[in-house]
C-alpha cells in the first residue's frame, strides 16, 4: 500500500483491467484518507468541547441549587438561542466552504470527462481520481506529518543553552536571545528591550521560524540590539505561578527590567505582545517601573477589549449567566484553580465556527492544496509552523491574570483614561 499506483505492475492483466485495478485503488484510497482526514478535524474540534461540557455540569450543578427555577430556565432557553446562532453560523460556514472547493475542482472535472470521452492520456478520469487521491493524502497524512517535523525549527527552544538565563523568579525565566544570522555582534551599550509574550498563547510564537528568517524577536537580535524575552515557567509545577497576581506580575517585570538596565547601562524598552502588550500596560501604570522603563511598545494588544469585533461581540451575545470564568476552569494536582488554556483557544475557533468548524477547517487545508499545480503538492514550512503553534502551544493561564484580560474584554476604559481594574488597590 507504500507504493505509488503509477508504478504497480500487473504483468497478467491487460491493460484496461490494469486501469481499472488503479482507478479503483485511487477512489477507495481518495474516500479512505477523505473520512480519515475528516475524522481528526473533527475529534481535534470535539475535545475541548467535552472538557467544556465537564466544567460546565460542575458549575451548573451548584448554581441550580442557588438559582430559582425560573432564571435557569430563562438562561437556559438563552443558552439555547445563542447555541442554534452558532449551528446556522457553521451550516452556512461549511456550505460555503465546500462550495469554493467544488468551483475550484468542476472544471478540472469537467476537462476529465472531456479527455475520457475522447481519450486524452493524462486529462481523463482516472487522473483526475488520482489527483483526488493525492489531495485527501495530503490532508489526511502528511500534512499532519510535516506539522509534526517542524517542531525542532519553530520556536526558542531554550533547552538547548543556545540563549543565556540571565534571572528567574519564582514565576518566570528571563532568557537573553542570541542573534540567528552568524556574525552579528550584541551592542553592549546598546538600547536593549524586554520583549514579554501573551500567557495563553506562549513566547514561542514570538521565535517562529528563526531559520528562515521568520522571527519576531530574532530580528531585533539580528540588529545587534540587545534583546530579552520574559518566559513563564511550567505552570503544573510552579505553584507561586498557579496563584500569580496581576502585582506579582509587576513585580517580577521591574526585577527583570532592573537587571536589563544594570547589564547596558540605560532603561530599557517594554515591548509588550497581544495579551502581554496590555499587562506590560498595567505594571507601567502601577509605577513599578518607574526609572527602569523609558519607551514601551504593543504589538496586536488588546488594550480595550470590548472594542474587538470578535471576542468582545461573542461574549456580549453569550447570556449572562454563562458569561463567567468559571465555566473555564480547571483544578490542578496542587488544588488551585486556572484557566484551562486548551479551552481558551477552542473559544476563539467558537467565536468563528464558520471559519473554524471541523468541516470548514477541513476544506480549507483542502483547498490550499487543490489551488497548486502540477504533481507535486508541497507544505510551506510557514504552514506547518502556524499549524504546529496552534495545535500545541496553548497554556494554562494564572486565574487572577485571566480575571484581568476578562475585566477588559467586559468592560470599557472609561472616557477619561481609567482601565477596568486595579493592581496594589
Amino acid at each position: 500500500m507504500d507504493q505509488d499506483p503509477q508504478r504497480l505492475s500487473f504483468p497478467t492483466f491487460p491493460d484496461p483491467v490494469r486501469q481499472s485495478v488503479l482507478f479503483n485503488y485511487n477512489l477507495f484510497s481518495a474516500s479512505l484518507n477523505y473520512f480519515a482526514g475528516l475524522s481528526k478535524y473533527t475529534t481535534d474540534f470535539t475535545i475541548p468541547g467535552l472538557i467544556s461540557s465537564g466544567y460546565f455540569r460542575s458549575v451548573e450543578e451548584e448554581k441550580l441549587l442557588t438559582s430559582s427555577p425560573f432564571d435557569s430556565l430563562l438562561a437556559y432557553l438563552k443558552l439555547l438561542d445563542f447555541n442554534l446562532g452558532l449551528i446556522n453560523r457553521s451550516i452556512f460556514g461549511n456550505l460555503e466552504a465546500i462550495n469554493s472547493f467544488l468551483r475550484l475542482e468542476t472544471a478540472p472535472f469537467i476537462t476529465a470527462w472531456y479527455g475520457t470521452f475522447f481519450q486524452i492520456p493524462g486529462k481523463d478520469l482516472p487522473a483526475f481520481i488520482q489527483r483526488q487521491a493525492r489531495l485527501m493524502e495530503q490532508v489526511a497524512q502528511v500534512y499532519p506529518q510535516t506539522i509534526e517535523q517542524i517542531a525542532p525549527e519553530f520556536g526558542f527552544h531554550f533547552e538547548s543553552g543556545e540563549h543565556h538565563l540571565m534571572a528567574e523568579t519564582d514565576r518566570f525565566y528571563l532568557y537573553r536571545i542570541t542573534p540567528s544570522n552568524k556574525g552579528v555582534t550584541i551592542r553592549k551599550d546598546g538600547k536593549p528591550v524586554l520583549i514579554i509574550p501573551p500567557y495563553v498563547l506562549g513566547a514561542n510564537i514570538l521565535g517562529f521560524l528563526p531559520g528562515e528568517g521568520k522571527s519576531y524577536a530574532h530580528n531585533f537580535a539580528n540588529q545587534g540590539i540587545p534583546t530579552y524575552i520574559r518566559v513563564l515557567k511550567d505552570i503544573n509545577r510552579s505553584v507561586p505561578l498557579q496563584l500569580m497576581t496581576g502585582e506579582d506580575d509587576a513585580k517580577d517585570t521591574a526585577i527583570f527590567c532592573d537587571v536589563v538596565r544594570k547589564a547596558h547601562g540605560q532603561p530599557v524598552t517594554l515591548n509588550g505582545y497581544c495579551q502581554g502588550g496590555f499587562n506590560a500596560l498595567c505594571d507601567l501604570l502601577t509605577g513599578k517601573l518607574d526609572g527602569l522603563v523609558d519607551a514601551f511598545i504593543t504589538c496586536v494588544a488588546p488594550m480595550d477589549g470590548t472594542r474587538s469585533q470578535g471576542l468582545a461581540a461573542f461574549l456580549n451575545d453569550l447570556p449572562t449567566r454563562f458569561n463567567n470564568l468559571a465555566y473555564g476552569m480547571k483544578r490542578l494536582p496542587s488544588g488551585n484553580k486556572v484557566a484551562d488554556g486548551q479551552l481558551m483557544g477552542w473559544v476563539y475557533k467558537i467565536k468563528s465556527i464558520e471559519h473554524e468548524s471541523p468541516l470548514s477547517a477541513f476544506y480549507r487545508d483542502l483547498i490550499m492544496f487543490a489551488r497548486q499545480k502540477g504533481d507535486v503538492l508541497t507544505v510551506g514550512k510557514t504552514a506547518a509552523a502556524l499549524n504546529y503553534w496552534l495545535n500545541n502551544e496553548r497554556f494554562d493561564l494564572p486565574l487572577e491574570i485571566t480575571k484581568m484580560s476578562f475585566a477588559s474584554y467586559n468592560h470599557p476604559i472609561t472616557s477619561d483614561g481609567i482601565l477596568p481594574l486595579k493592581l496594589f488597590g
